[in-house]
C-alpha cells in the first residue's frame, strides 16, 4: 500500500541535530525511506528566518526529489503582494500544492475578510486551504483563533474550496468531526498528535477518538495521514495507524488515495 505524509516540515527546531536545509532534507529521504512512505508534503513556515526556510530556497532544496511536494504558508503580516503574485506563479505551474494558514499563531480567525484572495486563488487553481486548528505547539499561540468551529463559516462562505482542516483540531475533535460532517468541501489530517513517540495508553486514546469520528461522518473520504515531521515521529506514527480497527479500504482512503486526490500527486 503506498503512503503518502500530507503534513511535513524542514524547519529547524530547537534542540534538533541537522541545522543546514540540505541535512534536513537529506533526513527527510532518509526517514521516509526508513519506513518505506512514498512520498511527502513540505508545509512551509509563515515567517522566514534561518531556522524557517523561505518558499523559494525549500522549492530549490527539493527540486531534484520528485516524491517531496510543497504547500506555501502563508502571513498576513510577513507576506507583501509580490510575494502573493509569486504565489500565484507557483499554482499556476504546480511547484505548489496548496496554501496554508497558521491560525492560532497568528492571531487572525480564519473568516477574516483579508484572507479571501488566498481562498480565490485556492479555488481558481484548484488546490486545498490548510488551516492550523487546535492547540499550538508554541505557548504564545492563542487557541481561540484555531478553533475547528472557525472552519465552518470559511467553509459555508468558500462552498468550491477545498479545505484541510490539521491535525484534526485536537483536543477539539468532536466540533472537529461536525464540521467535517456538515461540510463536503473539508478534510482533517491526522497530525501532529503527540511530540515524539506515542505512549501505549495515548495510542489507545486517540484510536478510540478516530473511529468515533468514522462511525460519526461516514467513510473517510476526507481523512489524510500525516505526520508533522519532525516533531512527531514517523515510525511511531505508523505503528499509531497500524493499529486503527478500519477496513482495508478505509485505510486506503486515509493512507493515500484521498491525498493523492486532493493535492494532485
Amino acid at each position: 500500500m503506498r503512503i503518502i505524509d500530507c503534513h511535513v516540515h524542514l524547519n529547524h527546531y530547537d534542540g534538533a541535530p541537522f541545522k543546514s536545509l540540505e541535512e534536513r532534507v537529506q533526513n527527510l529521504v532518509n526517514t521516509m525511506h526508513a519506513s518505506a512512505v512514498d512520498s511527502a508534503i513540505v508545509l512551509t513556515s509563515y515567517v522566514v528566518n534561518e531556522d524557517r526556510p523561505s518558499l523559494t530556497k525549500i522549492l530549490e532544496a527539493t527540486k531534484k526529489h520528485d516524491n517531496i511536494a510543497v504547500v506555501a504558508g502563508y502571513s498576513m503580516d510577513n507576506h507583501t503582494d509580490e510575494d502573493i503574485r509569486f504565489y500565484k506563479d507557483c499554482l499556476k505551474d504546480g511547484r505548489i500544492k496548496g496554501l496554508k494558514l497558521y491560525c492560532g499563531y497568528e492571531h487572525y480567525y480564519p473568516y477574516d475578510k483579508r484572507y479571501q484572495r488566498i481562498y480565490d486563488m485556492c479555488i481558481e487553481y484548484d488546490v486545498p486551504a490548510m488551516f492550523h486548528t487546535g492547540d499550538t505547539f508554541s505557548a504564545r499561540g492563542k487557541v481561540r483563533y484555531s478553533h475547528p468551529l472557525n472552519i465552518d463559516d470559511v467553509a459555508v462562505d468558500n462552498p468550491s474550496l477545498k479545505i484541510v482542516m490539521c491535525h484534526l483540531g485536537n483536543p477539539w475533535i468532536l466540533d472537529c468531526q461536525e464540521v467535517i460532517y456538515k461540510n463536503k468541501n473539508v478534510y482533517a489530517d491526522i497530525s501532529g498528535f503527540v511530540v515524539g513517540e506515542f505512549t501505549h495508553s495515548y495510542e489507545e486514546f486517540m484510536a478510540d477518538k478516530i473511529i468515533e469520528l468514522l462511525n460519526y461522518a461516514g467513510e473517510p473520504r476526507y481523512l489524510l495521514y500525516g505526520t508533522d515531521w519532525p516533531i512527531s515521529n514517523m515510525e511511531s506514527y505508523l505503528k499509531f495507524v497500524a493499529g486503527l480497527d478500519i477496513s482495508e479500504h478505509a485505510r486506503e482512503l486515509l493512507m493515500y488515495r484521498n491525498a493523492e486526490s486532493l493535492f494532485k500527486i
